[in-house]
């Protein structure tokens, strides 16, 4: 039977439940991790890579229905850049509350009893903390960025003008920045003068910075898989000027990675060290 409207009927699909499942034995073997047993271990590794290999085959057949299937019309292209903007909007209300925290443990310091009667406020960053320098590993990392929303962009900009080549390689460009910036920021931990599992009023600073960076982080991988994708899909002559709903959604959410890692350098590096 022909369709006579431009929407997508989903057809049935085992993959939510299986990832149910798969998303379930993971966390329930980080629970197990957490407490250091080989049990949880065994399920949290059996978990993750079973969550991967039911996303895999999820999204391929996500990208079946675009492809092949022609699925993908405007009106189901305008409620998929919805559907990303929620998602971009509430990772913003995370961060949101990461910043929250941070702001209230700098500009609303807690009080020390000092012999229980006289109250002091506490410094801030807290004594004892060895802050971060902004201007070695975080600078590079905030030019590395900026560097990749630019090659993104003309990347962007050589696909609509049907340059997959000059749009690939400037692609490629954006993957390696983002995995140079990963990079540093693992070189900037282990060299970090504080530990997450500080103690007493250190872990106040310590937490929430390593919360905040390490958050941002996370995204950043998840965008760099997300820009390989892409990558791979353009480099099989699945992407054009004309059909590339994929990539656009994957520039989004690199440049809110990019924003983000903005205000986090300006007030966790620069302004309260």
């Amino acid at each position: 039977m022909k369709k006579q409207h431009d929407h997508h009927i989903l057809s049935s699909s085992p993959w939510p439940i299986f990832l149910s499942i798969c998303a379930f034995i993971t966390a329930f073997g980080l629970v197990g991790v957490i407490h250091k047993t080989v049990t949880g271990l065994v399920l949290f590794s059996c978990g993750t890579a079973a969550t991967i290999c039911v996303l895999y085959c999820w999204w391929r057949d996500v990208v079946v229905e675009a492809i092949r299937d022609k699925c993908f019309t405007f009106i189901v292209k305008k409620g998929l850049r919805i559907g990303l903007s929620m998602l971009i909007l509430s990772e913003t209300m995370f961060f949101f509350a990461f910043f929250w925290s941070f702001f209230k443990a700098w500009l609303f310091p807690a009080y020390q009893l000092v012999d229980y009667s006289q109250k002091v406020a506490t410094v801030w960053p807290p004594v004892g903390i060895e802050t971060v320098s902004a201007w070695s590993l975080p600078f590079m990392n905030t030019v590395t960025l900026l560097l990749s929303g630019c090659t993104i962009t003309w990347s962007h900009h050589y696909l609509m003008i049907d340059d997959i080549k000059s749009s690939l390689k400037m692609l490629a460009f954006t993957i390696g920045l983002g995995l140079v910036f990963s990079t540093f920021q693992l070189i900037e931990y282990l060299h970090a003068g504080f530990a997450f599992s500080e103690e007493g009023l250190k872990a106040v600073y310590s937490s929430n910075f390593y919360m905040a960076t390490g958050f941002h982080g996370l995204h950043v991988l998840m965008g760099i898989v997300f820009l390989i994708v892409c990558w791979i899909r353009m480099f099989r002559g699945q992407m054009s000027s004309n059909c590339h709903i994929g990539f656009e959604c994957a520039a989004w959410y690199w440049h809110f990675v990019d924003v983000v890692w903005l205000f986090l350098f300006l007030f966790m590096y620069v302004i309260s060290s």
